[in-house]
């Protein structure tokens, strides 16, 4: 049985997004939206400030007392045209606080302006930047929605550069297939609150540009996966991309990919976003937790961490 918050959330996301998104120029629209009505508050155990990795403006969010157990590189959600470490502020707090992770969130380059491949190219370079500072093995990537697309397309980027991977990946409700063939799309569309299947094939037209949708660098779901880190896939059994996650895990597992795929019942799609406020939210992010535990390496405690921000 769901909260009372689940319920009051699906009320408030059950706007006509799909009337709203009509061309181009109404995503600049959503995306002013997102960044306008974006909470403000952070948790109070948890310290964020601006940096640049490299090049790349980011946000990196720590425990007061500056000890942590991990390091996360997190690709935020939005369709690869809208979010900003400023929109995912307030739930990156909650990851950081629930999961113990020194969190960075990338301000990577978004579409239309910048179409393929240029998120991803951020993406690989904020890695770079964190392997001056940490061990491959005390590091995980995380997203959510197209930000757990761009996760296992950064891993998929990595391994085809012969770079050192992470000890494991996150991905939350992850689009997977740009070409949106999933079954789902059409099964669930009634039952996603959040994404309109009706505005996909503008959004991934506007972010693949000339790119094939079947690219493995786009669409994750085509690559060889074959020697990926540990995956933990947390989708819902209601939202639109739920064969995404299902048809990904097949194909890993056929790789010898050890992959939790974690569907949870009616809840909405990248539903830990909303830690502030909803109980099965902050449950999502303590099973996160226990994953990254379980695979990324301590950070010994004698390294002076404090230095590496």
């Amino acid at each position: 049985m769901h909260s009372w918050q689940f319920y009051s959330l699906e009320t408030l996301l059950s706007l006509p997004f799909k009337h709203i998104i009509k061309e181009e120029s109404d995503l600049f629209r959503i995306r002013k939206l997102f960044e306008t009505f974006s909470s403000k508050y952070t948790h109070p155990g948890i310290n964020w400030r601006p940096l640049k990795m490299g090049e790349i403006s980011s946000e990196v969010h720590t425990p007061l007392d500056g000890k942590f157990s991990s390091v996360t590189l997190y690709l935020h959600g939005g369709g690869y045209f809208m979010g900003s470490s400023k929109t995912h502020r307030s739930y990156l707090s909650y990851f950081s606080h629930i999961t113990n992770s020194r969190v960075y969130v990338i301000d990577y380059r978004l579409a239309p302006e910048h179409p393929f491949p240029a998120a991803l190219q951020d993406a690989v370079t904020a890695y770079h930047w964190l392997l001056e500072l940490y061990h491959p093995q005390e590091i995980i990537i995380a997203g959510e929605s197209a930000g757990g697309g761009l996760t296992l397309a950064t891993l998929g980027a990595l391994k085809t550069a012969n770079i050192s991977l992470p000890s494991a990946a996150v991905c939350i409700s992850p689009w997977t297939d740009l070409a949106l063939t999933g079954v789902t799309l059409e099964e669930n569309k009634r039952k996603d609150s959040l994404v309109p299947t009706e505005v996909l094939p503008l959004v991934a037209k506007i972010y693949l540009q000339n790119t094939h949708p079947y690219d493995p660098l786009a669409s994750p779901l085509y690559a060889d996966l074959e020697g990926l880190p540990p995956l933990y896939l947390q989708v819902s059994s209601s939202e639109v991309f739920l064969s995404d996650a299902i048809r990904f895990t097949q194909k890993a597992e056929e790789k010898g990919v050890k992959v939790i795929l974690d569907i949870w019942e009616g809840m909405t799609h990248a539903w830990p976003f909303f830690a502030r406020f909803l109980p099965e939210s902050r449950i999502a992010l303590k099973k996160i937790s226990h994953f990254i535990n379980e695979n990324a390496c301590p950070i010994p405690s004698q390294r002076d961490i404090m230095k590496s921000a």
